[in-house]
């Protein structure tokens, strides 16, 4: 081999790293971030990246993914925000977190914002419509307040001598509360219920709740929609089970670790649409002329072992409407 052909393979050799640097440092990133736990939301980490997967973007190879858990503590939210932004993310999601969405939108006008909300994004303020939202902002709007109504109506079909219902929230989830209370006294007095408010932002919290229980002794428990509830599936299923209070949650999974009802929009469908979404605008795609998507599928979930365990016979007009039952 001569020495200038040496020389020129060495080089290009030497070149490889500063190349590989070169398309990372180039790899769009995303800013991904949940309210909830990093290890109880691993089957909606899947389901985004599926979302993504369809458009082309795979996360390592051309698109990195940064993640970031909140784990119940919103005030984190302005911060996290502002330093996303200065440091030039290609895109923030926010796929079942109102708050973060809104600090999100609080916090640019211009990086796009791919988001899942409960309310009308519009009233919200994150978009000028739903069918050309005009900004730097798009996403899936899951009607939390029309499930909410209907989820307290079917509690009250699978319970209808519960009279009394506990409304658990989490006060730091503002944009949850809001929609929470809203529907819950809008469609409870409709129906002949009472309902008592109580708040939980920490796991303590939770546990001084049911200790309270023992005195209070409502009919039924109703959970608010959050992610740090959602995280704490387990210890709802083992409490609500240890003192035979019928429960329900809007997610799936809280019924599938022993809670007793869910209703709610499929959450894994939900994190694909965001991911999605998140593909096409790393494409080119502009925010302001993807139009707002809805949920394209809703779960009753009903877990008849539960049931049976504290004393409550389901329905069969109910069974014949869910969508999933688990013995």
């Amino acid at each position: 081999m001569k020495r200038r052909e040496f020389i020129t393979l060495l080089g290009g050799a030497a070149a490889w790293p500063l190349a590989a640097r070169a398309q990372q440092a180039a790899m769009p990133v995303v800013g991904f971030i949940n309210s909830g736990y990093a290890d109880a939301s691993a089957p909606f980490v899947t389901a985004f990246r599926k979302g993504l997967n369809e458009t082309g973007f795979v996360d390592g190879q051309n698109v990195r993914i940064e993640y970031h858990w909140l784990e119940g503590k919103y005030d984190q939210l302005p911060a996290l925000m502002v330093d996303l932004v200065r440091r030039g993310v290609s895109v923030i999601a926010t796929p079942v977190a109102t708050v973060a969405a809104l600090a999100a939108k609080a916090a640019t006008a211009t990086v796009p914002i791919v988001f899942g909300v409960g309310g009308d994004p519009v009233q919200l303020g994150l978009v000028a419509s739903l069918a050309r939202p005009g900004g730097n902002a798009t996403g899936i709007n899951f009607f939390n307040l029309e499930v909410t109504a209907k989820r307290l109506r079917l509690l009250h079909e699978l319970v209808p001598k519960a009279v009394r219902i506990a409304v658990l929230v989490n006060p730091a989830n503002t944009p949850s509360t809001e929609f929470t209370l809203r529907a819950v006294q809008e469609a409870a007095p409709a129906i002949g219920l009472q309902t008592q408010v109580l708040n939980a932002t920490t796991i303590a919290e939770i546990d001084a709740v049911f200790a309270g229980f023992a005195r209070e002794h409502p009919d039924a428990l109703f959970l608010a929609g959050d992610a740090f509830f959602l995280d704490r599936r387990v210890q709802f299923a083992t409490l609500t089970a240890r003192d035979r209070i019928p429960a329900t949650g809007n997610e799936s999974p809280f019924v599938k670790v022993g809670g007793l009802m869910s209703y709610g929009t499929d959450l894994a469908e939900t994190f694909r649409q965001v991911g999605n979404y998140t593909g096409r605008v790393l494409k080119g795609e502009k925010p302001a002329d993807l139009p707002i998507q809805q949920p394209t599928k809703f779960e009753l979930v009903i877990n008849l072992t539960t049931a049976r365990a504290i004393g409550i016979i389901v329905p069969d007009k109910l069974l014949a409407l869910a969508d999933e039952v688990i013995e």
